[in-house]
């Protein structure tokens, strides 16, 4: 208990600034945060459509074979999507994303955050556009690499957007908006497939592909009336521009000096405390990083293995797997999607009431204990060889309602604060190269996930369930233990968080957040220009 107490340590240490909420900055927000339909539409609605049987057909004939013997009992149902083609189709977005987050974060760094958006927006677009017109799989890949860059810089560049512009105070309120426009795109998403799998003629699948033009044009035609972040201005030199950003942001009536003084000094110190032109070099170097790094890899390495990609991402294949019929499964999978937004809201409403940690440990026990339950059903209903034709409704409908509740705990949980909390604790010399190696992890998982899902579910069958159930476990413990509370710290004074730390703060040791002593012994050994402030 003495140590739980400890890790709470540093929690409500944020400096107060004047302002609060305007329409300019909610706006703003607002406009950036859908750029995460563009990552919603996709986890959407590459599931519904491989479990078309059109688009199965032209595409996967031996998967779409396979499914047909299925479906008379012929063969296992935990191994009738099992395909290394239609792997590579569904996972080829996440490798093209974990390569493009390593250019990204440069991108966004030297370009600010606002035409980084825009770029990821077109990449998007060009993307949709290949894939609704897709003749053979060489087109569909291609399709998702180039969907994959758009993803990446939208994962990258939104979430510390949202993080730079928003107050203080509400930066978890305004941040998790990203996270629910990754709901609605889902949602979306299923209601096209939804509606697409009743089209006759087998096109539907050209429809549910094609439409992921209509988030790209809204972030990319968006992006270009969004003012770049008073931090980012400042990095590259634009002063003047940064103040007159941050003082329509907080209120015309509001003295942004403070603030302002603030964030300048956050940027000189960045200047002078490492090489901004290598900052790969800096948070993988330096021992007073080594917090934020850890967060940065871990935190989006749990989240991926919650298991919620298999759940979402696969609903409909899973469903199918179940025993429900097409129409069946994809109505099933819309209601998870509006499962997953409404609980969303929930996040919105209590993160910087509750705070991070409390939501965090919550999620992770409700999830547990639905993978659990989901794992029993299944292996009860299917045994450990698959070979049954269906499960009962009554058995079906009860997986069902667990895998909602499952959803609704990784929606107020992991779902969002696995996107905000990395955003949230760099400084700025390292911002972005942080963010991208958090986004670089989470595609690398993602990638994983997406190549394996399938392979696993054949050969673990319901073990599979228990299989993420152990890793909620670790995860929820790790959080318990390592992980700060950050609600109310500014992001400039959030040195602070780490310093405080029962573990941490013997990274974090000196006034400014840095260990000069190591930053001296790790100048000398790599040679990286390190100018003293």
């Amino acid at each position: 208990m003495a140590v739980l107490a400890a890790v709470s340590a540093g929690a409500g240490q944020g400096k107060e600034y004047p302002g609060g909420l305007t329409l300019y900055v909610l706006l703003t927000c607002a406009v950036a945060a859908t750029g995460g339909l563009i990552v919603g539409y996709d986890i959407g609605i590459s599931g519904g459509v491989t479990s078309m049987d059109a688009f199965l057909h032209k595409f996967f004939p031996s998967v779409y074979r396979k499914e047909q013997t299925a479906r008379g009992g012929g063969s296992s149902q935990y191994c009738k999507f099992d395909s290394q083609l239609l792997t590579a189709f569904t996972s080829s977005l996440y490798l093209a994303a974990l390569v493009a987050s390593f250019f990204v974060a440069s991108v966004a760094r030297s370009l600010g955050r606002k035409w980084s958006m825009f770029g990821g927006g077109v990449s998007f677009l060009a993307g949709a556009t290949l894939n609704a017109a897709a003749q053979d799989v060489a087109m569909l890949i291609v399709g998702r690499i180039l969907l994959g860059i758009g993803v990446s810089f939208a994962a990258l560049c939104i979430p510390i957007y949202l993080s730079e512009m928003a107050p203080h105070r509400l930066r978890g309120t305004l941040n998790i908006g990203f996270q629910l426009m990754i709901t609605v795109g889902i949602f979306s998403a299923n209601l096209v497939n939804y509606g697409a799998a009743k089209i006759e003629g087998g096109w539907g699948w050209r429809l549910s592909l094609g439409l992921a033009a209509v988030p790209a044009a809204v972030i990319t035609v968006g992006s270009l009336f969004l003012p770049d972040t008073p931090s980012s201005l400042i990095r590259r030199g634009y002063h003047e521009q940064a103040r007159q950003v941050l003082a329509r942001i907080r209120g015309a009536d509001v003295d942004v000096a403070d603030e302002y003084g603030d964030l300048v000094a956050a940027a000189r110190e960045a200047s002078g405390a490492v090489d901004v032109r290598r900052p790969w070099q800096d948070i993988l170097g330096r021992r007073s990083y080594r917090p934020q790094l850890t967060m940065a890899v871990l935190v989006p390495f749990f989240q991926q293995l919650t298991g919620i990609n298999v759940i979402m991402f696969y609903a409909p294949v899973l469903f199918k797997t179940i025993g429900l019929g097409g129409d069946a499964s994809l109505m099933s999978a819309v209601i998870t999607g509006l499962v997953n937004i409404v609980a969303t809201f929930v996040s919105i409403a209590t993160v910087d009431g509750l705070g991070r940690r409390k939501l965090f440990f919550q999620g992770g026990c409700q999830m547990l204990v639905c993978q659990v339950v989901i794992g029993t059903l299944i292996g009860v209903e299917f045994g450990a060889s698959g070979d049954g034709a269906a499960i009962p409704k009554n058995s079906a409908a009860t997986v069902v309602a667990f895998i909602c509740i499952y959803v609704a705990g990784f929606a107020w949980s992991w779902g969002p604060l696995g996107i905000l909390v990395p955003s949230e604790i760099f400084p700025l010399e390292i911002r972005p190269a942080g963010q991208g190696i958090s986004v670089a992890v989470s595609m690398l998982c993602n990638f994983a996930v997406a190549q394996s899902f399938l392979p696993m579910l054949c050969h673990l069958r319901f073990g599979l369930f228990y299989f993420f159930g152990g890793w909620v476990l670790v995860m929820t413990l790790f959080v318990a233990m390592f992980l700060p509370e950050t609600k109310g710290v500014p992001v400039e004074k959030m040195g602070a968080v780490w310093r405080t730390h029962w573990f941490w703060g013997r990274f974090v040791t000196d006034m400014d957040g840095r260990d000069e002593n190591c930053d001296s012994a790790f100048h000398k050994g790599n040679g990286i220009a390190v100018r003293e402030p």
